[in-house]
């Protein structure tokens, strides 16, 4: 029984760092590069998004903008998101498992869009699956959850160059 205890307690630790050595990066063309723990994250003003799954079944994720992360990076918004320099940028969204996806700057911007778009670390009120988590990527309101892709690892920020 002591040994088990052991293990349990050895196990609970194994998890708990895993969580609290995570980072997201930001990094790219940023002002400020970023490496954000979860703890960080979960400081920062929150939004919901709802997601419907393949099977059809909505689902509500609570996380971070992603505008608000890249704005504290550095990245233009609003009135100062003009101009051919600021709107060919784009925001590649990396995962732990090679997937990626891209959004442009412009539609992440709420004065252009209503696109609502998060890093959601919850699902239905509860963190993300171990094997889905610990940050997913969350477009609402798109046809297909092709761009709302798992375990986000880095937001990298760059442009179009002709």
């Amino acid at each position: 029984m002591r040994r088990l205890f052991f293990v349990f307690i050895f196990s609970f630790c194994g998890l708990l760092s895993a969580q609290t050595a995570f980072q997201l990066k930001v990094s790219g063309e940023v002002a400020h590069p970023l490496d954000l723990s979860l703890s960080d994250l979960s400081k920062m003003p929150r939004k919901d998004a709802v997601l419907r799954d393949k099977d059809g079944s909505s689902h509500t994720f609570t996380g971070v903008p992603v505008m608000e992360v890249l704005e504290r990076a550095g990245i233009p918004s609003g009135k100062a998101l003009h101009g051919a320099e600021n709107l060919s940028k784009y925001v590649l969204i990396k995962c732990s498992d090679g997937y990626q996806v891209l959004f442009s700057l412009a539609e992440l911007d709420a004065s252009i869009q209503d696109k609502n778009v998060i890093i959601a670390d919850t699902v239905d009120g509860k963190p993300l699956p171990k094997e889905k988590g610990p940050l997913r990527i969350i477009a609402e309101g798109e046809k297909k959850p092709a761009r709302s892709s798992y375990q986000v690892r880095e937001i990298f920020i760059s442009s179009i160059k002709n």
